[in-house]
């Protein structure tokens, strides 16, 4: 077995059914299992609970099993670790980082506060364990808008790191928070062109977009929201057809919860893929989960002092948000 630093890099005997064996390993360690909506079907179809950032650290805090296996991406785990100090953290792949976290880098964001003083920090949850311990208040694309609107109207706000979520969120609001210049890449990527394409194509389908997409694609939606708002509104809508503009795995959840609609996935501008993936959340693999279970690594360790300033703006964001009902 070569331990590497990322991920374990073992042989696993192709004849195993991974499936079964990761249940039975989940159920020896008495580990519990959680997954975004952006994973690959197969790693949701094993978790004990799947569900966008908001929902993963609710969870996460309640959980009493001693193992928790973040199938995600890095600041997912960081999250679930900062909250659950005393448990053991694993992802399968530490190699699975967020482009709109490495945006923002703590030390330039410090500068960026320093430059504007007396503003209250709001950081995305897409961002590392330094920044959010730079933070006033995480938000969640779920929550954002909420939390914004619970400080004065006159409170002077920087919002970081994306963009294109703090542009929405200022248009829907009235707010004009000064925006850290950072994007996620996936999101970035949809074709309005081809969007429109579609739309001619299937001329009944809604448009569901993510707030991390750029102004023009949100413009085009009909409902805009995290994807647990999207999975929400095909679950409910009379609507039988959807162009999703979000990353193309929460197209599996949908599809399991509405079997008679159908879902398209918004292509990027750019390749002939027809939908839209990030490459590090499809990092995590059956075997790497498989072997992270099976040798308990990789972990996620976040520095002690660090962890002490990063919880509180993640607690704040949970009790606010508790209060809202969200």
């Amino acid at each position: 077995m070569n331990v590497d630093k990322v991920y374990i890099d073992a042989p696993v005997d192709s004849s195993l059914n991974l499936q079964e064996e990761i249940k039975r390993l989940k159920k020896e360690k008495n580990a519990v299992i959680l997954a975004h909506y952006y994973q690959k079907g197969e790693i949701q179809d094993l978790a004990d609970y799947i569900g966008d950032s908001l929902a993963l650290a609710q969870i996460a805090q309640k959980i009493e099993a001693p193992i928790i296996v973040l199938c995600g991406v890095g600041f997912m785990g960081e999250t679930a670790k900062i909250l659950c100090p005393d448990k053991k953290v694993l992802i399968p792949d530490m190699n699975a980082g967020c482009s709109l976290a490495d945006s923002c880098q703590a030390d330039e964001f410090e500068k960026f506060i320093k430059e504007n003083p007396g503003h209250t920090v709001i950081s995305y949850v897409n961002t590392s364990a330094e920044v959010k311990a730079l933070t006033d208040v995480v938000v969640t694309s779920t929550n954002a808008r909420q939390i914004v609107e619970s400080f004065p109207e006159d409170e002077k706000i920087i919002f970081g790191p994306d963009r294109n979520l703090g542009n929405y969120i200022n248009s829907i609001t009235g707010r004009n928070m000064k925006l850290w210049n950072g994007a996620c890449h996936v999101h970035e990527q949809f074709s309005v062109e081809k969007i429109i394409e579609l739309k001619k194509q299937y001329p009944e389908a809604k448009v569901l977009a993510h707030p991390e997409c750029k102004d023009v694609i949100v413009r085009l939606a009909d409902k805009v929201g995290s994807t647990a708002a999207l999975l929400n509104y095909a679950v409910n809508s009379k609507f039988k057809e959807f162009i999703v503009a979000t990353e193309s795995g929460i197209i599996h959840e949908m599809t399991k919860k509405c079997p008679n609609k159908k879902f398209i996935p918004a292509p990027p501008e750019d390749g002939t893929c027809a939908c839209n993936e990030c490459n590090f959340m499809r990092l995590n693999t059956l075997e790497k989960l498989y072997n992270c279970l099976k040798y308990e690594l990789p972990e996620v360790n976040v520095d002690k002092n660090i962890a002490e300033k990063a919880v509180k703006p993640i607690q704040r964001m949970l009790e606010i948000s508790a209060k809202l009902g969200l």
